[in-house]
């Protein structure tokens, strides 16, 4: 990271006041505060890919659905052995009143209505793998995979990120640290819109590069975030007192 004295001018332009104070240029990039790769639970062939990369959703939109024959046959065989279960004690229990039948005949029974719950659960924990999701709103960066695609658990569908919730990283002198807090405010010029944004430091680095003596900065932007993207940058303009 290099950091650049600016000319008298470029101090008064960053609104710096304090006669002798010599600005800093720092360059950051903006980063999502949500992002994550979406991968297949299930082995199944690709259904439907609801968004193509660009699109944007909802939480808790239907982003891939899989072909999952066997897993609802699963499921439905599964609720039928449960009914099977339930109805077998029930007629078990009446035989247990009217003494016909003995206690432990009438504990297997019930035995077998928790075996058939339990395979109830697997066969429904299963059958949702077949439907991905979102977890949060924001938009497709990247497909990973294709309709009538047959993936295999773990192979990934889609990169998605929250384009709404953004911050910034950079990277600042850990001499730094004697003076610059969470909640500092600053301004921060991006390149790709020409525009200039307000911002405060949230987080400080849980550690200090020992080679380049340095530490990461996260911070929040303030306001509208509206224009902005993942992946843009920056010049963060800081006079140190």
């Amino acid at each position: 990271m290099t950091w650049l004295a600016l000319p008298a001018d470029a101090q008064t332009a960053a609104g710096d006041t304090t006669a002798g104070a010599i600005a800093q240029v720092i360059r950051a990039q903006i980063v999502p505060h949500d992002y994550t790769t979406l991968a297949s639970e299930t082995a199944a062939r690709v259904d439907r890919i609801a968004f193509r990369a660009g699109q944007h959703f909802q939480k808790g939109d239907k982003l891939v659905v899989f072909d999952c024959v066997a897993q609802h046959a699963q499921s439905a065989r599964a609720h039928a052995v449960l009914t099977a279960a339930q109805k077998t004690y029930a007629v078990n229990k009446r035989l247990f009143d009217m003494r016909s039948l003995g206690g432990l005949e009438l504990d297997v029974s019930a035995a077998e209505i928790e075996k058939a719950k339990a395979d109830v659960a697997i066969a429904e924990a299963l059958e949702s793998k077949c439907v991905v999701d979102a977890p949060f709103s924001g938009v497709v960066v990247e497909q990973k995979a294709r309709e009538f695609q047959y993936l295999a658990p773990g192979q990934p569908l889609l990169d998605i990120v929250n384009d709404k919730a953004l911050e910034l990283e950079f990277i600042v002198p850990s001499s730094w640290l004697r003076w610059l807090k969470p909640g500092y405010a600053f301004s921060v010029a991006i390149d790709e819109t020409g525009k200039t944004c307000r911002a405060h430091v949230e987080l400080l680095g849980g550690r200090v590069d020992p080679v380049s003596q340095s530490i990461k900065v996260t911070a929040a932007i303030d306001g509208d975030t509206q224009g902005l993207l993942p992946g843009m940058s920056g010049r963060v303009l800081v006079t140190p007192p």
